[in-house]
């Protein structure tokens, strides 16, 4: 059977501040929530009602018997989630936030994801990776492989840059984006994203989109978060407005699920402008939800 989506990357603990916070400091209590880019998005996948499958890496502690517990409940097969035993499970601590969230991320097992089943690749319409899973041997190593061995094999690449130089250390990242580019991605890029992978000071969505002009890419998102989203098919830009919503609770993981429902959307209509405006319809309900939209949604 086909798997619409197969996303590999961190799955790790999410531990929210109830409150809302401007930094970290100011956070004295915590949730625990199952999170991970790559991990969200399959499971939002799952969700909106197609086949998802994950490929990550835990520790073999209750932590990672928590999220793969969590994983199961949404119905994802957790057959390709590795268990270390020398690493246990990361987790990132996130400020509340009505904006773009504070976090420190501590990496362990996540970042020792093996080598993956050349044939879990052989039937997959769209794979699917983030900057956060590629910032680390032997992840990268093991990732850039699979997404390679896919595409050749037919597979569309997505990819979500969500790019934090402290995630990536003393690599500015660059010679891994080049190769992503080079196997002609469907590409999402937040404003704060281009901002921290660029280090350019106080960009503005045209300087974002001049440097997205230069990329090899199908299909590139440019999300700037309640200014709504720029997105450009076949060289053209358009831009659609976000929806008004009336009270922001969370905006950890509005992300994930807007590029899980434009790929859920892209696979049932093949419709650009269809996909962006309902990622932009369950962003605005991921926003209005504490914690996994998909946990909390009926």
């Amino acid at each position: 059977m086909k798997i619409d989506v197969l996303a590999i990357g961190e799955l790790l603990a999410d531990l929210i501040s109830h409150e809302h916070v401007n930094t970290l400091s100011e956070a004295r209590n915590f949730q625990m929530f199952q999170g991970g880019s790559p991990a969200n998005l399959c499971a939002n996948v799952k969700w909106l009602g197609k086949r998802a499958e994950l490929v990550a890496c835990v520790g073999n502690d209750n932590i990672g018997k928590f999220l793969t517990s969590e994983i199961e409940k949404i119905g994802i097969n957790t057959n390709h989630i590795a268990k270390n035993d020398e690493y246990p499970t990361s987790i990132v601590l996130v400020g509340k936030s009505m904006g773009t969230p504070d976090f420190i991320a501590y990496r362990m097992a996540d970042a020792q994801l093996p080598a993956i089943d050349d044939h879990l690749l052989l039937n997959v319409n769209i794979i699917h990776t983030s900057a956060f899973a590629l910032s680390k041997n032997p992840a990268r190593i093991n990732i850039l492989q699979a997404i390679k061995h896919a595409v050749s094999l037919g597979s569309q690449l997505s990819v979500d840059w969500n790019f934090a130089q402290p995630i990536w250390g003393n690599d500015n990242g660059k010679s891994t984006f080049n190769f992503i580019m080079s196997l002609n991605p469907f590409l999402k890029m937040s404003m704060d994203d281009f901002q921290r992978f660029t280090k350019m000071e106080n960009p503005n969505e045209e300087d974002a989109k001049s440097f997205l002009d230069q990329l090899n890419t199908i299909f590139i998102c440019l999300t700037c978060g309640s200014e709504g989203v720029w997105y450009k098919y076949k060289n053209e830009w358009q831009f659609k407005p976000a929806l008004k919503v009336n009270e922001v609770k969370d905006t950890t993981g509005a992300g994930d699920a807007f590029w899980a429902a434009f790929l859920t959307q892209y696979l049932n209509t093949n419709d650009i402008d269809i996909s962006v405006q309902y990622a932009i319809e369950i962003a605005a309900q991921k926003v209005q939800t504490f914690g996994p939209l998909y946990t909390n949604v009926g």
